[in-house]
Formats: C-alpha cells, sequence, structure tokens
C-alpha cells in the first residue's frame, strides 16, 4: 500500500510511517518522564529537528544546480526529497553529543529512539516484504486529445514515467512545469500523462492557458488506469522499467529535483 485515504485526505505510507515512529518515541520518552522522573523529551526533539534539516539539506545538495535559481524552495518539502540515511546519522550524532554531560538520560533517549527508529525501519521492511510482485503496465486503451486511440503498452521498451493527473488539483497543476521540462530533456525516457476523470476538452484548455507544450497527453475520461493501477489520490506518478514492469510510485507532487532523484532509481 502506498498511501491512505482519510476522506478528502491522501497520505504517502512513508509519511504516515515518519509520523507514528516520532510518534513512539515521544509516548516512550513521555513514559519515562512521568513514571521515572527522567525526561529525554527536550533532547528527542533536538534530535528529531536536527535529522530533519540534515535530510534536507543533504537532498537540497545533491541537486544544488536546480535550486541555485530559486533558492527558497529548498524550504518547500513536498515533494519529499530528503535524505533519511544523512538525517539519521545527524540525529544520532546530536543525540550522543547532548547526553555527553547527562548520563542518567542516556538509557530513556536510547529507548525512546530505537521505539521510533524500530517502527519506521520495520513498517519499511514489511510493506517491501508484502508488496505485491511487479505489477505489468495494464493492457488498456487510451485516446490521444485528438482523438485518436492509442494503447498504453505501445509506450513500453524504455523506462516509463505515467504521470495521473488532473485539472482541478493543485499539486497536479504545480508539478507539471518540472515534468514537462524533464520530458524534453530526457529523449531516452517515455512520459505519458493520463488525464483523470476529465474530458479532452478540459484538458486542452488547461494545457493552453498554462502554455505548456507536452508530448504523449492522453485522456481517460472514465479513470479507468487509476481504477487499474490502485492509485487512491492525485497526482501519482508510475515508474516502469523498460520491460514495463512497475518498478515504484510516487504519491503527491514532484519537484524537478525529486523527479531526478526517481528518475535516477529507475535507470540505475
Amino acid at each position: 500500500m502506498d498511501a491512505v485515504s482519510l476522506g478528502p485526505l491522501v497520505l504517502p505510507t512513508a509519511v504516515l510511517l515518519v509520523l507514528g515512529a516520532i510518534l513512539s518515541a515521544s509516548l516512550l520518552a513521555d513514559w519515562f518522564k512521568r513514571r521515572r522522573g527522567q525526561d529525554p523529551g527536550p533532547i528527542l526533539w533536538k534530535m528529531i529537528l536536527a535529522g530533519f534539516v540534515a535530510a534536507r539539506a543533504v537532498f537540497v545538495l545533491r541537486h544544488h544546480d536546480l535550486f541555485a535559481g530559486r533558492p527558497w524552495t529548498a524550504f518547500d518539502f513536498r515533494d519529499g526529497g530528503f535524505d533519511s540515511t544523512a538525517g539519521l546519522l545527524v540525529a544520532c550524532v546530536i543525540g550522543a553529543e547532548l547526553t555527553r554531560r547527562h548520563a542518567l538520560l542516556r538509557r530513556p533517549l536510547l529507548a525512546s529512539s530505537l521505539a521510533g527508529i524500530g517502527l519506521w525501519l520495520g513498517g519499511t521492511l514489511a510493506l517491501q516484504a508484502f508488496a505485491p510482485p511487479q505489477a505489468p503496465l495494464p493492457e488498456l486503451n487510451l485516446r490521444r486529445l485528438d482523438g485518436a486511440e492509442v494503447a498504453l503498452r505501445s509506450f513500453q521498451g524504455k523506462p516509463l514515467v505515467v504521470n495521473l493527473w488532473a485539472t482541478w488539483c493543485p499539486p497536479c497543476r504545480r508539478e507539471m512545469p518540472a515534468l514537462g521540462a524533464m520530458q524534453a530533456r530526457r529523449p531516452d525516457l517515455a512520459f505519458v500523462f493520463v488525464n483523470q476523470g476529465e474530458s479532452a476538452l478540459a484538458a486542452q484548455a488547461f494545457l493552453a492557458a498554462q502554455g505548456l507544450h507536452m508530448e504523449n497527453v492522453l485522456s481517460d475520461p472514465a479513470g479507468q488506469l487509476g481504477a487499474r493501477t490502485g492509485s487512491v489520490g492525485f497526482p501519482t506518478t508510475l515508474f516502469y522499467d523498460a520491460q514495463g514492469r512497475l518498478r515504484f510510485r510516487h504519491v503527491g507532487e514532484l519537484s524537478e529535483a525529486s523527479l531526478r532523484e526517481k528518475l535516477g532509481a529507475l535507470t540505475r
């Protein structure tokens, strides 16, 4: 399961795991405070904050050329651009340094930290272990905006990015320029943009109003592709290998940097 739908809100499972890890660590820290008079909570939150800052900073530095022109976008982390390894390492270093002179807090802080890390790692491994086998690209015929019918599998043969979007979806609208720019930059990959639940005229009007010139924009007014791929919210971007097997998906907005990161993993 890649995302959980809570009414109109769609949360990626990775976000829920992080929130669950923070909650479990905080609850155990609070238990130590109430039952044993030892409060590792303030240090724990400093670790969490430092870890998030470091994880984002390393991601931004890795894609510094994309952030250089608009540095303020480094603070917009809705794209999920983090380096978890760097964040975890920095959090551990901060925790070790802050407890160097507070020996009594070492055990409760370690226990609280391990509770959160254990839930995060365990949940991630469980999702990987119980994930369905690599699903093939659906055998489905859609229509181009000019009305011509096209088989989705006709795009198979090289790594393929399939973006499910709608004109009423704000994150879809925000990520479109980045996807269009990457399509123009990477002819070695195939990009397909499948509008969900709307008419071809609505999709055409949106693209014209935004000044977007993108290839392989398809119309799926019945939302068949979303249903066939189990996509619970938009935007959802599916990444297939050259054999048409689903490698991974991203639920939510993609920036140019996070898209580059995904494409690197797809083509390795």
